[in-house]
């Protein structure tokens, strides 16, 4: 088991509600069970599901370890942006998942890290997710940082929580937005009935704010820079498909047909800036947009 100490938020809100909202890999079912199991402890005390937060509780839960799955190296071709001994940025393509999970035992981005990096990547996320800070998903293509000691990262991960770390996409939406640009603030939760799907939601949900400028309008559709200022899960395909703009090709949040040439969603991670853990160092990256990319915008502007 693996001890998790969160703090309450908010008062009034029952203990299975609170465990799904702050852990979004954890369902509000899976929450019962392991209170019923007397996981969730508020000072030494197991609580009953039907417990209701006061704010300040500080919860302690005990994760169960996760099943064992054997992570391998395995070779593979990175596009790397950039290396030193503390942090490594890849360009991760299309349609390769990050790191090992069920249905995804190998072939990922951390096998291929593993092979790379040998035994120079950081521990603080596990064996199954070594060196990973955040994530992108499976078919957005772009910039993805990870930390190669402990040291490097713990200074991303605040840097992370405090929104230092800027991360800027680019996408193209359906529709034409109005103005210049904008911001998205609505916050996110898991779906209620899809579970594997994100939505807005103002009750539960966790604070999530996007901003975006319009770079080209095309027939129909829309070219889009999207900043993060906060991190959740699909945040920019969710905010997007909230104010009725989804990303093209996004079968989950959007589109009822692929779009000829993709694989998913139109969305690419153009532009990563981070504070260097050792140096204090401002590093700015960037990568071109892929083909792909190229090729959907080309094909949209020859749109009569």
């Amino acid at each position: 088991m693996t001890p998790r100490c969160l703090t309450a938020d908010r008062t009034g809100e029952r203990v299975d509600q609170f465990l799904a909202r702050m852990l979004p890999q954890l369902t509000r079912s899976a929450a019962q069970k392991l209170l019923e199991e007397g996981a969730v402890t508020l000072e030494g005390r197991p609580l009953k599901k039907n417990y209701k937060t006061i704010l300040g509780d500080r919860l302690v839960l005990a994760l169960p370890d996760p099943t064992p799955i054997d992570v391998i190296a395995q070779e593979m071709p990175l596009d790397i942006v950039y290396e030193d001994g503390d942090v490594i940025v890849v360009n991760k393509p299309v349609g390769l998942v990050v790191h090992p999970a069920p249905g995804h035992p190998d072939g990922t981005l951390v096998n291929g890290l593993l092979y790379h990096c040998k035994d120079s990547l950081s521990g603080i996320n596990g064996a199954l997710r070594p060196g990973i800070v955040h994530r992108i998903d499976r078919d957005t293509s772009g910039l993805l940082i990870v930390a190669k000691n402990d040291f490097a990262h713990l200074s991303l991960a605040e840097q992370l929580q405090d929104h230092s770390l800027y991360r800027e996409y680019e996408a193209v939406c359906v529709g034409g937005l109005k103005g210049d640009c904008g911001t998205v603030d609505a916050p996110i939760f898991r779906h209620p009935t899809d579970r594997k799907k994100m939505a807005v939601n103002k009750l539960q949900g966790r604070h999530a704010v996007t901003h975006w400028t319009v770079l080209e309008h095309l027939k129909g559709h829309t070219h889009i820079q999207c900043r993060l200022e906060t991190g959740r899960t699909h945040q920019i395909r969710v905010h997007m498909a909230y104010i009725g703009h989804p990303l093209l090709g996004d079968m989950v949040y959007g589109s009822s047909r692929p779009w000829p040439g993709l694989a998913g969603q139109c969305l690419h991670a153009r532009r990563l800036s981070f504070v260097h853990p050792r140096t204090g160092e401002r590093l700015t990256l960037s990568c071109p947009l892929p083909d792909w990319f190229e090729q959907v915008l080309t094909k949209l502007r020859q749109v009569p």
